[in-house]
């Protein structure tokens, strides 16, 4: 299990816990985290659950798929090093403390 820490546009954060193996868009979905959309449901078919990790965390997480770029060329408020698609990174204990922030929008 790992707590993620989610950071709105705004700066409203929402520390949820995780259980290994799910993603972070499940985490978020399942806690009502505002800012992800997952209109695809983790099927990486859309970038509505664009987010951006921290650079802290960005080197330690596993390097984004071929299709996870390829998905991100149409995500609102895309950096380089920074943004993925939550339903994309899955949740271990080494993720403890994880920073995320979320997008104004994802449209």
């Amino acid at each position: 299990m790992a707590k993620i820490i989610f950071i709105e546009h705004n700066g409203a954060e929402h520390e949820v816990e995780a259980d290994n193996g799910l993603n972070i868009m499940q985490a978020a979905v399942n806690n009502g985290v505002p800012g992800i959309v997952a209109e695809c449901g983790g099927a990486c078919s859309c970038a509505t659950c664009h987010v951006q990790i921290d650079s802290d965390w960005y080197s330690k997480i596993e390097a984004p798929s071929d299709m996870e770029n390829e998905m991100l060329e149409f995500a609102m408020g895309f950096k380089e090093n920074a943004s993925r698609l939550s339903c994309q990174i899955k949740i271990n204990d080494e993720m403890d403390g994880i920073v995320i922030r979320t997008p104004e929008s994802q449209y």
